[in-house]
């Protein structure tokens, strides 16, 4: 377009050079120094004539109007700082964000809230129910866990009760343990055990040692109630256990079937499926015991068949009161 531009006026310019200027015709050394010396007559100059000036005013852009609008001049000018600049300054420091209006803001702050809330209680109990763990079991491992009994065990040992207390269902951990019978303190009789039961209704473990040295039992729902026919009762919470392999052994029910424990006015028995997995008699002086589908356990004595040496059932409960003796 600059070049167009600058042609267009050269030709006008010549064709206004051209143009005589008096009656008589140049000379011809006027002429050829004309055409000698190349044009450089500068268009922006006054010397220019009118007609090519208005001719050029009418075209977009070019030096011909210093003042006629150009493309560039067209534009928006630029603001005096760019932005990041003034991101960075005191302008956009202390303006808030808005994330959301403020009735939402309500709403997320009252759900939320009650949430939180929520999480603290659980948090507070939970760090409670560990202090009282932890401060128990140092108890445990000092040798202190005879406190944790209403009375004095034949049987229990710190390395049995800290097994029980591992294999005890949730809901029980961390009670106290209530003697409910034992044949040293209450006599010898299954009569006065299923009696005696009635005291403390929910779980309750039965602990038995026989005369060669070995402490088995299971976990039953007091108070006992017999039947007058064969029929087991209990839960899947029910189990039976050993220390007859040196350590404390624990069988859980295999889902074989549900022959939980039995209850008769003359025996007391767990599992079923082939054998028993440990049974005693009215007099509590004798019992058996085998492998059974149930729990999928080995025989819990030394011997199949044994003689007891004492036998105790412990209830448990969170408060201080204790069924009388």
């Amino acid at each position: 377009m600059q070049a167009w531009k600058e042609k267009l006026a050269e030709k006008l310019s010549r064709l206004l050079a051209d143009s005589p200027t008096s009656p008589s015709p140049p000379s011809p050394v006027a002429r050829s120094e004309f055409h000698a010396t190349p044009f450089t007559e500068d268009l922006t100059s006054p010397k220019r004539s009118s007609f090519s000036s208005y001719v050029l005013s009418f075209l977009p852009g070019g030096t011909g109007n210093p003042n006629s609008p150009t493309f560039e001049q067209t534009l928006p000018p630029l603001p005096p700082e760019s932005l990041p600049n003034r991101w960075n300054s005191d302008e956009w420091e202390n303006k808030p964000v808005l994330l959301s209006d403020s009735e939402n803001d309500n709403k997320n702050e009252n759900r939320y809230g009650s949430k939180f809330e929520e999480a603290l209680e659980y948090d507070k109990k939970l760090r409670f129910s560990n202090d009282y763990e932890e401060k128990k079991m140092n108890s445990l491992h000092s040798g202190n866990y005879q406190k944790y009994l209403s009375d004095k065990s034949e049987l229990i040992t710190l390395d049995l009760f800290d097994f029980f207390e591992s294999s005890l269902p949730s809901t029980i951990k961390g009670s106290h343990w209530v003697l409910l019978y034992s044949t040293w303190k209450h006599g010898i009789s299954l009569r006065t055990l299923l009696r005696r039961s009635a005291d403390l209704p929910g779980p309750s473990l039965l602990i038995v040692g026989d005369s060669k040295g070995a402490i088995f039992g299971g976990l039953l729902d007091c108070p006992l109630k017999p039947t007058p026919r064969r029929k087991y009762q209990g839960t899947s919470q029910t189990f039976v256990y050993t220390t007859r392999y040196g350590i404390p052994r624990l069988f859980r029910p295999t889902g074989e079937n549900r022959y939980f424990y039995l209850c008769l006015n003359d025996a007391l028995a767990f599992g079923g499926g082939g054998n028993f997995a440990l049974c005693l008699d009215e007099d509590l002086l004798h019992g058996s015991s085998g492998p059974s589908e149930t729990f999928g356990n080995e025989c819990l004595a030394h011997d199949t068949e044994f003689e007891l040496k004492n036998l105790e059932l412990w209830g448990f409960t969170y408060l201080t009161s204790q069924p009388s003796n």
